[in-house]
């Protein structure tokens, strides 16, 4: 019989004996006095490394909370602050983040105390204290009532959350699509007449609308002026909707100094902005001399189109007399601006190559983008015109477009270069807009897309997947989902959200949101995190908009700062025009006249400048509820040991905390 143990004894030189006992084929304990005296040492070291890396990881959180300690006593102490009236959201988050903290607090109270632990145990009679009993109400109305409801709201928005992901999935495989099979926009071969001129260059309008654009105004006339096409079939029209003295006048000297070069340039100012931009471009319409002009291009004041903008997109009217809009795509000048720049530019190049190019392939149907766009003036003028009955007047004009049967193509090949807002104030006054406007679109025009003659399918398209897939459930279910159903089930184990829902999916759908811009993947969980924070602000302009709350009737101009610097126009334009050879050069004119102006005007007119208000960055209250809502939520989740829903809400209410503190965007000093 085998013997039930076998002793192996080493001996090295220099060293001590060691014994390995092996029983039943298993090791056992190893023994030897050499390896005691190594593990006590390895051990000591261990513990000091230890210590040394705990005392300088701490020291580094005490220098960084400090500092954004002081930040925020700073940024609370110089803030504009919010307008005291904060409406409904407001106060339905602060009162969340109330009971949130309450909750918070005697869920703690039962951890420490156990209570959790035994709660089929606890009878009526046994329970002592006030703060027990209503724990234990807590837990009875929470099984009973709370939990199924939150339950049913939550897979509601989880379908409508599956439902959104499925079509942008779709519509980033059309993409890919197109790419592979090179389906882009062509210019009809027709016959041409080549001792007809306006064959090749009918006559077009060029519109440049803007109010008190002083930081841009300069260069976006320059650009519209400088537009390859032959003078006498091109007319550009400045709108002018400025009510500051000293900013109508620099447009005017600037418009008379490119008139004096030869350009055919009209300067437009209105007494009255009523409508706003829409009103500024129905007005300039108006004029007898437009109905000369067979095509309408139209550059925001912060716009400035190539030399050959034209030319790439006015041929791909020709033989094509049911096409009512040619739009191209924006490019930026500041997308490397700052961390909001950045983030912003992933969103657009997404709508642009994606959305806008798909549903320009597969449909002829996209929202017009309001600039860098040609119109057929048969078109607009088909469709009713301008109308001013919403903040979205280019969305506007193109719905009633496709509803009378026009069809639109997108160049994703051609650019026009513009500014992204630096600022976060900007940026949300912006994107409010964006949003409201939409919703305040489709109650106005549902009737007329019911009652269109348009198919079935393009209708099905218009109302389900263009106004209420994309304006509206969007911006509800990343509000109702993230913000509110996620930090609520953190109190409610019984409605506990999935890991895929919270982490997997949305990384998913922001990798493809990202492709388009690959660039900017390093970004990938900073664009996530600011899409849930900004969803505070989309779903509050979509309700005001849905139901026709003062807020969506707001109009402010997006604040420029001037990026694109002449130098680079003037440059653009040199090269351009040394290809041409024989035509004569058109030179930006030097810019100190119009300096010259501009101190003529302060020294004649200093009150007016001195009075304006002076920028600063501001403190968003919605944003900082949902950023404690959040936090408070992820101290609940330590309690259930939930690694996920932690890390998610932590980062996230840290993401929310930075954006109400206006940390993010440009920094005024």
């Amino acid at each position: 019989m085998a013997p039930s143990a076998v002793v192996i004894t080493v001996e090295k030189p220099g060293t001590k004996t060691f014994s390995v006992e092996i029983n039943n084929g298993k090791d056992s304990y190893l023994v030897t006095d050499k390896q005691k005296t190594v593990s006590r040492k390895q051990f000591t070291w261990f513990i000091v490394l230890r210590a040394v890396k705990a005392i300088i990881t701490l020291s580094w959180l005490v220098t960084v909370l400090k500092s954004l300690f002081v930040s925020i006593r700073k940024r609370i102490a110089l803030s504009n602050g919010e307008p005291k009236k904060m409406g409904k959201l407001y106060r339905f988050l602060k009162a969340f983040l109330v009971v949130s903290v309450l909750g918070l607090v005697v869920e703690l109270i039962a951890y420490y105390k156990k209570w959790h632990l035994n709660l089929n145990l606890i009878q009526p009679w046994e329970v002592q204290g006030v703060v027990q009993w209503f724990y234990m109400v807590w837990l009875s109305i929470r099984v009973d009532y709370i939990a199924p409801l939150v339950i049913t709201l939550s897979k509601f928005c989880i379908v409508l959350f599956m439902i959104q992901s499925l079509d942008r999935l779709v519509m980033c495989l059309g993409c890919f699509w197109i790419k592979y099979k090179n389906l882009k926009p062509k210019i009809e071969e027709v016959a041409l007449d080549i001792e007809d001129s306006s064959s090749y260059f009918p006559m077009v309008l060029v519109q440049v609308p803007m109010c008190n654009e002083k930081e841009v105004y300069a260069q976006s006339i320059g650009a519209a002026c400088q537009l390859d096409w032959p003078k006498d079939r091109i007319l550009i029209q400045v709108l002018d909707d400025s009510d500051d003295n000293v900013v109508q006048l620099l447009i005017k000297d600037e418009v008379d100094s490119w008139r004096e070069k030869g350009v055919n340039i009209i300067y437009r100012h209105r007494l009255n902005r009523t409508g706003y931009k829409a009103g500024n471009l129905k007005s300039a319409m108006s004029c007898d001399y437009v109905k000369d002009y067979e095509f309408v291009a139209i550059f925001d004041a912060d716009f400035q189109p190539n030399p050959d903008f034209l030319k790439l997109t006015v041929p791909h009217f020709k033989g094509n007399p049911e096409l009512g809009l040619v739009q191209a795509r924006w490019s930026f000048v500041n997308k490397d601006e700052n961390l909001l720049t950045r983030l912003q530019n992933i969103n657009l190049c997404f709508h642009f190559e994606v959305e806008q190019q798909v549903n320009g392939v597969f449909l002829n149907f996209f929202g017009f983008n309001g600039t860098a766009g040609v119109w057929r003036a048969k078109t607009l003028e088909d469709s009713g015109g301008w109308l001013d009955r919403t903040t979205v007047e280019d969305m506007d004009i193109a719905v009633r477009a496709h509803l009378n049967g026009w069809k639109f193509i997108f160049l994703n090949d051609v650019r026009a270069l513009c500014e992204l807002p630096e600022s976060y104030e900007a940026y949300k006054k912006q994107q409010h807009r964006w949003h409201s406007g939409p919703m305040q679109l489709f109650r106005v025009c549902l009737p007329a897309i019911i009652t269109s003659k348009i198919s079935i399918w393009k209708k099905a398209n218009m109302i389900f997947l263009f106004f209420l897939l994309r304006k509206l459930i969007l911006p509800f279910y990343s509000f109702t989902l993230f913000c509110i159903i996620l930090p609520l089930t953190m109190f409610i184990p019984e409605a506990e959200l999935p890991v895929w829902v919270i982490c997997y999916i949305p990384i998913l759908m922001s990798f493809l949101n990202i492709l388009p811009s690959p660039k900017s993947f390093p970004f990938l969980v900073p664009y996530l995190l600011f899409e849930n924070t900004m969803s505070v602000t989309k779903f509050n302009a979509m309700i005001s908009g849905l139901f026709q709350l003062g807020s969506a009737y707001e109009w402010v101009v997006t604040k420029k700062t001037g990026r694109a610097s002449e130098s680079d126009l003037l440059a653009l334009a040199e090269r351009e025009s040394s290809k041409g050879g024989s035509d004569e050069k058109i030179s930006r004119r030097h810019s100190e006249s119009g300096l010259e102006l501009l101190s003529k005007l302060k020294e004649q007119d200093t009150p007016l400048l001195s009075a304006k208000k002076k920028n600063k960055n501001r403190i968003y209250r919605k944003e900082l509820a949902l950023a404690f809502l959040l936090l408070t939520a992820a101290a609940r989740s330590l309690l259930s040991a939930h690694g996920v829903h932690f890390y998610f809400l932590l980062f996230q209410g840290l993401s929310f905390l930075v954006v109400g503190l206006d940390l993010i965007g440009e920094q005024i000093s």
